[in-house]
């Protein structure tokens, strides 16, 4: 199982530095879109403990 999980690991870091290389402009779109997801996802939470504190 621990081999697996290595494999895999390593599979995907792989990926990640080839996509990076190979279209630079399209790898910053998309941690700009992760973040951009990430932002709204924290956003949503604090209306959310707004609406319960209120």
């Amino acid at each position: 199982m621990a081999h697996a999980k290595k494999i895999t690991l390593y599979v995907l870091t792989v990926f990640v530095l080839y996509t990076i290389i190979a279209s630079p402009n399209r790898a910053a779109e998309l941690v700009g879109v992760g973040f951009e997801g990430i932002s709204s996802a924290a956003q949503a939470v604090g209306q959310f403990m707004t609406a319960l504190v209120n």
